[in-house]
């Protein structure tokens, strides 16, 4: 039953954690690169979020508390391609393209994950996942293009590659720490990988930092980066660690067919968008795609050593 309930637990981290994700892409677009520059931001992002780990209880029976010394590694590659690389290259792809293309490109993420997971973690890939996998990823480029003419034109076609390579670097951070979530607390595993991830994007961040034009900020200002470092940063970052601890890199990465629905539920509340029959249909497809990734199959337990 504690198993079950963990399970639980676990998806309703990932189904918060995308929701924040959800919102994320237009609000941060609320002030970059009006007032912040993407790796100015990040810095904000990294340095306040390795503080608020770092003064986090870390307590908790049945997990070693000592790192042992083969894990450092994994957490200085964590930190790598986790933090530094998924930060810099998100804000850097979505300071110069448009929040839709940087939501669909996204959508990569779980069959990169999958492609990774077969290699690494000796994952099967059934016929039933494999068709949740493409319905999801329908649902959302309908979803995501209802409307839209979707072109790489400028430097958008920069910001898109930008964005894959964010999404590849986050689909390698899942599979290579997932190992760690079964011997260590998550709070304990990411905290050492911000700390990684913050000497990383330090030298390339803190210029633009000190050039970022604070007396100009107004009140709606400040509860976007407060959003981005707290909620889209701080708890999806946790939830998504904790998640790996009881699902799959693979589960938690086909939650991410979840970010479409989202962004237009807060676009229709925001901006009045209307829900046309595209979107809906679209939505039923995203939903069935995720029910057959993390329900409609058995999936072989990976052997961890």
């Amino acid at each position: 039953m504690r198993a079950v309930n963990n399970r639980v637990k676990a998806h309703l981290a990932l189904l918060g954690a995308n929701l924040f994700y959800g919102a994320g892409f237009t609000v941060a677009k609320h002030v970059m690169p009006r007032l912040v520059g993407p790796l100015g931001f990040i810095f904000i992002r990294v340095s306040v979020v390795m503080v608020l780990f770092w003064i986090s209880f870390a307590g908790g029976s049945g997990f070693r508390t000592t790192i042992a010394r083969k894990d450092w590694k994994i957490l200085v590659l964590g930190g790598l391609f986790g933090v530094a690389l998924n930060q810099m290259l998100f804000f850097a792809g979505l300071n110069l393209t448009f929040p839709i293309h940087a939501s669909l490109i996204m959508m990569s993420t779980p069959l990169l994950i999958t492609i990774i997971s077969l290699f690494m973690l000796r994952e099967r890939i059934s016929f039933q996942k494999a068709l949740g996998l493409v319905l999801g990823i329908s649902g959302a480029t309908l979803l995501m293009s209802a409307g839209k003419e979707i072109t790489l034109t400028g430097n958008s076609a920069l910001g898109d590659l930008f964005i894959f390579l964010n999404a590849a670097a986050y689909a390698i951070y899942l599979v290579i720490i997932k190992p760690l979530m079964l011997r260590y607390r998550p709070i304990i595993v990411i905290r050492w990988v911000f700390f990684f991830g913050f000497l990383f994007v330090l030298p390339f961040s803190l210029p633009q930092f000190l050039e970022i034009p604070w007396s100009l900020f107004g009140w709606a200002d400040w509860l976007s980066v407060g959003f981005i470092v707290i909620c889209v940063t701080f708890f999806t970052y946790l939830w998504n660690t904790y998640a790996l601890q009881h699902l799959s890199p693979a589960t938690a990465g086909a939650y991410i067919y979840l970010q479409p629905i989202f962004a237009a539920f807060i676009s229709v509340v925001a901006t009045g968008e209307q829900l046309t029959w595209i979107k809906l249909v679209a939505t039923l497809l995203i939903f069935a795609g995720v029910y057959l990734v993390n329900f409609g199959i058995k999936q072989r337990r990976a052997v961890v050593k």
